[in-house]
């Protein structure tokens, strides 16, 4: 929990390990190293898992865009959900260790479940309501999809409008289908199935005891006025990005050149090494994260025992959002929203029950400045959940845009994976990170830090702005549809920039602005906003979701459009967005009463 005026004891506490542990560590306290190692290997895990999801559901279950989309959004907001009642357990009963440790078992339990998925599944397409076995075959980086009629193979290509034409091994026409008369689909196993989802339930449960509470350590070990803190969260969030950096390298390599459970093991034993860094941390954080005072142990088991249960829930909702997303193929955002499922209800409820309600409470409870200072939080979540639906494509639309329109060639030596673009992300955190946190030092010094709505601002403008670069370069595709990878780059590039103007300084904005009886579970709060992010943020990859044939694209123009339009309108979208923020900033940094 975080420190406040009013806690004077804690407030003491917190000066005296900071005094004994003063510029041991780049001029942070030395416990500061081991929090940072802790994060790297978890995020090292779940990076490395994230590269391969959405490329496993499409690649080796065949999974329709579509229903992808659903699946990689209800597991990215599961696993920003659970950390709103993760943080309250920590924050009432088993303090923000124990969680932290209960956490890190249970998600390597289920990225080890991962590497059991079994044979991939079989191709077929519906012709007019007939079925067909498909073929795939691979002609360097492309690929080509085949109808087997008999004795006969006869290519797959589809057409702008819809249409479809089976072509002959002579390049002639034998049959033209119409538009929804050819339906693409793969024959899985129901087990295998079920077994990723479990394992993805498991890893969601894990998450919500570990994430938001590995946060609030780091919190504590800054006093109240510490201007360290927010380099120190920058710091820490550098480790964050150094462990997905090589899980987003090896762990997509594995999976090309082993397969696709080697990619997993590997995210398996980082989350393994995360625990132990813990578990057997010599003393080290003693003090830190320790359980609340009057919390009984007793009731440890007990938690455990439900949080185990929960797991069978969270595969019911996966299996809820994937019928939902086949149901709704093509239905596009309004059709979504019509018939949200269980998920998205209890997210969006959720939500706009929390946010009204910790306010009314606040207003009760606390002061008119705690009030004020709240508020202003609240009013910065709720465009965290506009930067990080944009900002989280990545695992989706565009690592589907890396591998079917995108010239993966680096300088014609090599080339890399769909999955491995991902690393461009974290290779500019780690290189940019040290550069942010010198900066703001030296702004902070001078009295000209932007005040925390204007990083905001900033942020969203940027993630806007990536999308328009990614836009412009599309207009130089070549013949094959394809993009050049450094556009790709150039996108993670400014994005990169823009998620260090809004990650680490909210992290840190959450344990300076919340009262601090409720740390722990503003800290969810936060965490929950990126949910609902995640959510919709799937519900954008569903309309960017592109006809597939066997997990291939049979028309690479119409794929390219597709993503273009999307982006397009996402990118102006956060741009104005950014701008009404920089306009709202000036009342807000009222609100938060000095707070940097």
């Amino acid at each position: 929990m975080a420190i406040s005026p009013a806690d004077p004891n804690r407030a003491a506490q917190a000066a005296e390990h900071i005094a004994d542990a003063d510029a041991s560590w780049f001029g942070h306290p030395r416990q500061l190293a081991r929090l940072f190692t802790t994060e790297m290997w978890e995020r090292f895990g779940f990076y490395g898992m994230r590269a391969l999801l959405v490329l496993y559901l499409t690649d080796h279950f065949l999974f329709s865009d579509t229903s992808a989309g659903g699946t990689y959004g209800a597991y990215m907001s599961l696993v920003y959900l659970t950390p709103f009642i993760g943080g309250f357990i920590a924050d009432r009963y088993l303090g923000s260790k124990r969680s932290v440790k209960f956490g890190a078992i249970i998600m390597a339990i289920g990225y080890f479940t991962l590497c059991f998925g079994g044979e991939a599944a079989k191709p077929y397409a519906l012709v007019d309501g007939q079925r067909y076995e498909v073929q795939v075959a691979k002609r360097g980086d492309a690929r080509q999809q085949y109808l087997i009629d008999g004795d006969a193979r006869l290519a797959i290509r589809g057409h702008e409008d819809g249409s479809v034409d089976l072509v002959n091994d002579a390049g002639a026409v034998e049959r033209k289908v119409e538009k929804g008369g050819f339906v693409a689909g793969g024959e899985r196993s129901p087990f295998f199935t079920m077994l990723m989802l479990i394992a993805l339930s498991a890893i969601v449960v894990g998450n919500g005891f570990f994430k938001p509470n590995i946060s609030t350590i780091v919190g504590e070990l800054y006093a109240v006025g510490d201007r360290r803190r927010d380099a120190g969260f920058t710091i820490f969030y550098m480790g964050i990005n150094l462990g997905s950096l090589f899980s987003q390298i090896l762990c997509p390599w594995l999976a090309t050149s082993v397969g696709w459970w080697a990619g997993f093991l590997l995210a398996a034993i980082g989350m393994l090494c995360s625990w132990a860094l813990i578990q057997f941390d010599g003393g080290k954080l003693g003090g830190y994260g320790e359980r609340p005072e009057g919390a009984n142990p007793r009731k440890d088991l007990l938690i455990y025992a439900l949080s185990i249960a929960a797991i069978p829930l969270m595969w019911f909702l996966f299996v809820n959002v994937m019928d939902a997303a086949q149901a709704q193929a093509g239905a596009g955002i309004i059709g979504y929203l019509m018939a949200l499922p269980i998920l998205g209800k209890l997210l969006f409820i959720t939500f706009l029950i929390a946010v009204p309600a910790i306010l009314i409470w606040s207003w009760r409870a606390g002061s008119k400045v705690e009030f004020q200072m709240m508020l202003a939080a609240m009013v910065m979540i709720v465009f965290n959940v506009v930067f990080w639906t944009l900002f989280e494509q990545a695992g989706s639309s565009l690592t589907l845009f890396a591998d079917r329109n995108t010239d993966l060639s680096v300088f014609g030596l090599f080339s890399l994976s769909a999955g491995q673009t991902q690393f461009f992300n974290a290779f500019f955190i780690v290189t940019l990170a040290p550069l942010f946190s010198i900066g703001w030092n030296a702004l902070g010094r001078r009295g000209l830090e932007p005040s925390i709505p204007v990083k905001f601002a900033i942020a969203l403008v940027g993630v806007g702005l990536g999308f328009l670069v990614l836009v412009w370069g599309s207009a130089f595709a070549g013949a094959d549809f394809k993009v050049s990878i450094w556009w790709l780059a150039l996108l993670y590039l400014i994005h990169s920039m823009a998620e260090l103007c809004i990650s680490p300084v909210g992290l840190s904005m959450i344990t300076k602005l919340s009262i601090v009886r409720i740390v722990g579970l503003m800290m969810g709060v936060w965490f929950m906003s990126i949910s609902v992010a995640q959510y919709v943020g799937g519900m954008i990859a569903q309309v960017a979701s592109v006809e597939t044939v066997g997990g291939q694209v049979t028309n690479l123009a119409v794929s390219l459009q597709t993503y273009v339009d999307v982006f397009r309108t996402i990118g102006l979208a956060s741009i104005g967005l950014g701008v009404l923020l920089f306009i709202l900033a000036f009342p807000i940094k009222r609100w938060m009463h000095g707070v940097q």
